[in-house]
């Protein structure tokens, strides 16, 4: 029986052992994934055909040479036993974020900030960015770059709120490039910004920065108590995907 146990223990990846690798095999390991990254965020920022399917294909690519370089699911937050756990978390990160948006929507003082020109479109085309787009073309990959394989990679040579901190804040200048985007699209951030000097720019992108290292900080942490990448990708999707629905919603009140 004790065998049996030991068998199922290993094929469901339950008290598997993590191999310790070299410290400085470590360190390799996260200077290429922050490299990685660095090429991947100016690809998706600076070039137009850089959408989903190159997204899809560097989140593989980078699940596949996490795991050629020795991280496990469990590692990588992707472990079936932790799955259940993840989509409990996740499940009411998203019931949160839309107590929010609705308070957010419903204020007319704060209704602006989801008037974003990017999303200002049709129903159909609103269900394709939240359920589609911005699912496969924006969470999965930094989902997999930030909370799983950069995660996993900074575990191994970095104490547990250390591999929360810097991942949380290369997440906020992941979204250097854009915030800039961001700042013309939404009308809320634009009437700042026009209304001030130009140095207002400056501190609208800081503060972009600064809020999605915030951001990253709780999903990290939901990623951290669940054991799962789902539980911060619920998240991430709640307040991306629900803000281009609540925004839609804001146009409707705003016209």
């Amino acid at each position: 029986m004790a065998g049996v146990k030991s068998v199922l223990a290993h094929l469901t990846g339950k008290h598997a052992r993590i191999r310790p690798v070299p410290r400085k095999v470590a360190l390799v390991g996260t200077a290429v994934v922050i490299a990685a990254l660095v090429v991947l965020n100016l690809a998706k920022n600076l070039l137009p055909w850089a959408g989903v399917s190159v997204s899809v294909v560097a989140a593989a690519g980078l699940l596949l040479f996490a795991r050629r370089h020795g991280l496990s699911w469990a590692q990588l937050g992707l472990g079936r036993d932790r799955l259940r756990s993840g989509l409990l978390w996740g499940l009411a990160a998203i019931a949160i974020v839309i107590g929010i948006y609705v308070i957010g929507v419903s204020l007319p003082m704060t209704r602006s900030l989801f008037l974003d020109a990017r999303y200002h479109s049709g129903v159909s085309q609103a269900l394709l960015t939240a359920f589609v787009l911005i699912p496969l073309g924006t969470i999965l990959l930094e989902e997999v770059a930030f909370r799983s394989v950069l995660w996993g990679m900074l575990s191994r040579h970095m104490t547990a709120w250390r591999v929360l901190l810097t991942s949380s804040a290369l997440f906020g200048l992941w979204h250097v490039l854009p915030s800039l985007q961001v700042t013309g699209a939404n009308q809320g951030l634009s009437d700042v910004v026009s209304s001030q000097s130009p140095w207002t720019t400056v501190l609208v992108v800081a503060g972009t920065v600064a809020f999605t290292a915030v951001g990253g900080i709780v999903a990290g942490e939901l990623r951290r108590r669940s054991g799962s990448v789902l539980a911060s990708a619920g998240m991430h999707w709640a307040t991306n995907s629900l803000g281009v629905l609540f925004g839609l919603v804001a146009w409707q009140l705003a016209a």
